[in-house]
């Protein structure tokens, strides 16, 4: 596809570069590069890869749900999605692990899809009624728009974000906002800043997050990984998922007590499980060298569990 000078991915280059692409996770830079790549060489035009209520569930043109998040109106459009991914990426990638992380991008795809057209049906019902905020926002606009793009994904991680970092603060155009409100705050200043963007879109992100965060959506999904890995020969999800600790961490006791006894012999006498389990991987690789220079003599002091892992 043929296009011409674009800024935004000038921007995208500099900003990759100046945080050091060996400095980014593998899942998040893969994604990014694979956007970069659909809006170079769609996949679809986009009237053909938005995303409506009338396009999916009426024509049912149901592959519109796996293209809409991964397709942009333009370089800007991209970049700023891109950008604000990036970070987000780098940090959720870290401490979920990039199996998880990027099982966790899948399903948030879908979802905010999903989640978006049910609200588009309930606007085109509350268009047959009286509205109070009729004068305020457009609904009949917003029931029959067509979206594309990956901010609805990307309000979504960001209240998984501010889950993590519930005391904390953040800055929304240099307002001073608890990170509890900080998605609900920007929703609202996006809207009225820029009312072309996609009111529903990011809202339905922002449900999609809540879900995950205090909804069942985690429970079923760890349901689904132990489901596909349960033949017998894989060790539990667990072992490669955490939603809440670092990557290379395993955050909870084994559900199968032979197999954590088979990892947590050898070099790792004096140690619990619940120690290993709170300890880094490079804590562990660190205690099982000590240990090892040990057994031959050497004298080392063992590196005691982290206080807390998290910040590790």
């Amino acid at each position: 596809m043929q296009r011409g000078f674009q800024l935004g991915l000038l921007l995208l280059a500099v900003q990759l570069f100046q945080e050091g692409l060996g400095n980014i996770p593998a899942v998040t830079l893969s994604v990014l590069g694979f956007n970069v790549y659909l809006y170079m060489f769609p996949a679809a035009p986009l009237l053909q890869a938005c995303v409506s209520l009338h396009y999916v569930y009426v024509n049912k043109e149901w592959r519109r749900l796996f293209l809409s998040p991964l397709h942009h109106v333009d370089d800007l459009h991209l970049y700023f999605n891109m950008a604000s991914f990036l970070w987000k990426g780098i940090w959720l990638e870290r401490r979920l692990g990039g199996a998880w992380f990027l099982y966790l991008l899948s399903v948030f795809s879908l979802l905010t899809g999903l989640v978006y057209l049910l609200l588009q049906a309930v606007l085109t019902k509350l268009i047959k009624f009286s509205d109070p905020l009729v004068g305020l926002i457009d609904l009949s606009y917003h029931s029959t728009s067509c979206a594309v793009g990956f901010s609805g994904v990307l309000f979504a991680l960001k209240v998984i974000n501010n889950h993590y970092n519930p005391g904390g603060v953040t800055y929304v155009l240099n307002i001073r906002v608890y990170n509890r409100f900080a998605s609900w705050v920007e929703l609202v200043l996006i809207y009225l800043i820029s009312p072309g963007t996609s009111l529903v879109g990011h809202l339905a992100g922002i449900l999609v997050g809540l879900l995950y965060t205090v909804g069942p959506l985690e429970t079923i999904m760890k349901s689904c990984a132990e489901f596909v890995s349960s033949d017998g020969n894989n060790p539990p999800p667990g072992s490669y998922f955490s939603s809440s600790g670092y990557s290379g961490t395993r955050r909870g006791r084994s559900e199968d007590p032979q197999h954590a006894e088979d990892r947590t012999t050898d070099h790792t006498s004096g140690y619990t499980e619940s120690d290993l389990a709170e300890m880094t991987e490079e804590e562990q690789i660190e205690m099982m060298i000590r240990n090892s220079l040990n057994e031959r003599g050497y004298s080392g002091t063992r590196r005691g569990r982290s206080e807390d892992p998290q910040h590790t």
